[in-house]
This record gives structure tokens, C-alpha cells and sequence, in this order.
């Protein structure tokens, strides 16, 4: 009997990195890569229009894909600070009225996004009320912030954001919009790692940060306020601390009705936004492209990739 060995030789294909996002785009262009997930300030102007859809010049060789993201952009206050005008409700309900969230999104974002006037619950969970958040109000701004400098007596100049580099065109935007309305405010930008490691620990007045959902529903983001989960040793990077908010979020565990649940949680995050430990900003979108041969990547709001039914013709 003759045999006959087959050899299978696998050869894998090529790993390439790349140091910064618009050297990955760029080759993306060229066709030198397939597919470019989540949208870049380096390259959004170019590739999109500002209401958020493809240029044309694109349209005949990539594929745009966008849909919810479970991913809320906002900035935070931290509540255990000994600054009066951190602790002032007037001040941060000010800085809330102050700025344009949608005119924020279609020039910063291209229209990628959705402006969060309602509270930190995403859009599209069960629990997001559109009413219980902050609608652009100038006027409002400004008289709350006369009222504070009238009634404080240890008014400091300046407040400061603290952010990273791929933020700043948001806090600044935040900052010019506030000084319009007569409270200063300065922008520090600090590497990520600092500033994970500095608002972990209690030492940001005013950061800025994210939460994407662990698991789709909202009790993972009010985790972020039980009084429970103090950072570091919980994601209450805030330091929030209310009873009724307690008591509420340790009721949502045991309530198994969802409707009913769903309105223990807008419940929980009106009374965030009524306290105002945060500036929410947007409810995220995800945002991929590829180029025109490849099918079937598809998207979630989570953003997780899986490639099972990807095909490249």
C-alpha cells in the first residue's frame, strides 16, 4: 500500500502597527487595509460631511456602518472636594445650561452622536428619559453664575477642566462657551494614564470621562452613584453619596417586573441630574468603515467585533 504524507504549511499574515490614528487611516485610503473601526478627529472632517454621512469622493470604495453605542461621554465633578464651587449646585447646574450640546456634536463629532439632554442613562435603555437632563440655556447660565459670585464670599477666578488630548477640542469648546457667560475656566491636559490614575484616587475637581456599558442595562451605569462603590475601590469616581438614591438602586435588584424597574432606574437618574455630580455630553455612536469588497461585519451596541459571517469577495 503506497502512503502518501500531505503537508499543510500555514503561513500567517503579515502583523503591522500603527503609531497614531491618521497613519491607519491613511492606509486604510490606499487600500492597504480592510476595515478602520471608530471615527478619529485627525481624519473626521475629511471623511465625513457634518451632518455624519460619507463624503463623496469615498462613497464608491468604502462602507460606512453606524448604529447606538452603549458609551456615555460626560464630565464629573469630584463631591468630597473642599472647593466651594465644586460644591455649589448653582455653579454645576450653570455649567450644564451653558454650552450647545448640538452644536457641540456637528462640529466636533460631524453630527456622530447624540447630544445628551437627557441623563446618564444612554439613549435606547430601558430607564432614559429625554426630559430629566439640560436643554442649552444661556440666560439660565448666566444668572446662576451671577448668583453664586453674589452669594460666595471665597470665589475662586478660575475653575479647571482636566481631560486628555483627544478630548480637548470638547473642553475647550466648554470653556470658551462658559467664559461668554462670565465664569472662567482652564483646560489641563494630562496623559490617560494620569488621569485614570488621578480621578481614581480623589485628586480632579472637573474631569473628563467615560462609562461603556459592562452589560446592556442601566443599572451598570447607576452603579457609577451608589455610595457603595467609592473609588478606588468601585467606579464612583464622583463620590456621590444620596440615602434615596441608595435605597432605590439596592430596590432595582430585587424588582422583576421591567417596567417597573425601568422606572426605578429614570427614578435613580433624575435624581442625578437633579444633584448634578456630572455634565453629561453625548450618548455615543459606533462608527465603522470598510472598504467595498467586505460583507457581512455588521455592528452592536457594545461594539464588539466578530467576524463569523465576514466574508471578503
Amino acid at each position: 500500500m503506497l502512503k502518501v504524507t500531505i503537508c499543510l504549511i500555514w503561513k500567517p499574515l503579515p502583523l503591522l502597527f500603527y503609531r497614531d490614528k491618521q497613519s491607519e487611516f491613511l492606509q486604510f485610503i490606499q487600500g492597504n487595509l480592510d476595515f478602520l473601526n471608530s471615527l478619529d478627529a485627525s481624519y473626521q472632517d475629511d471623511i465625513l460631511t457634518t451632518q455624519g454621512n460619507l463624503r463623496a469622493k469615498y462613497a464608491k470604495d468604502i462602507n460606512m456602518i453606524r448604529g447606538p453605542y452603549l458609551n456615555t461621554e460626560y464630565l464629573a465633578f469630584f463631591m468630597d472636594t473642599q472647593a466651594s464651587e465644586i460644591q455649589s449646585k448653582l455653579l454645576r447646574r450653570a455649567i450644564n445650561y451653558g454650552f450647545d450640546r448640538q452644536k457641540m456634536m456637528t462640529y466636533l463629532r460631524n453630527g456622530i452622536g447624540i447630544p445628551a439632554t437627557g441623563g446618564f442613562i444612554p439613549k435606547g435603555l430601558p430607564g432614559y428619559n429625554a426630559t430629566i437632563g439640560f436643554e442649552y440655556n444661556p440666560k439660565k447660565a448666566k444668572a446662576l453664575i451671577a448668583q453664586y459670585k453674589a452669594e460666595s464670599r471665597q470665589y475662586k477666578s478660575e475653575l479647571t477642566i482636566t481631560t486628555t488630548s483627544n478630548y480637548l477640542n470638547f473642553c475647550e469648546y466648554i470653556q470658551r462657551e462658559l467664559q461668554k457667560k462670565g465664569l472662567k475656566v482652564t483646560v489641563d491636559v494630562i496623559p490617560p494614564s494620569t488621569l485614570k490614575s488621578a480621578k481614581a484616587n480623589g485628586k480632579l475637581d472637573l474631569f473628563r470621562a467615560s462609562w461603556v456599558a459592562d452589560y446592556p442595562d442601566a443599572q451598570n451605569y447607576l452603579s457609577l452613584y451608589y455610595s457603595e462603590n467609592f473609588a478606588p475601590n468601585g467606579p464612583n469616581y464622583t463620590h456621590f453619596k444620596n440615602e434615596l438614591f441608595d435605597t432605590l438602586y439596592t430596590q432595582s435588584f430585587t424588582e422583576t417586573n421591567p417596567t417597573k424597574r425601568a422606572r426605578l432606574y429614570t427614578k435613580m437618574d433624575s435624581l442625578i441630574m437633579s444633584e448634578t455630580p456630572i455634565i453629561p455630553l453625548y450618548y455615543d455612536e459606533v462608527v465603522r468603515f470598510t472598504r467595498k469588497g467586505i460583507t457581512g461585519i455588521g455592528n452592536n451596541a457594545i461594539n464588539l467585533l466578530e467576524l463569523k459571517h465576514v466574508k471578503k469577495l
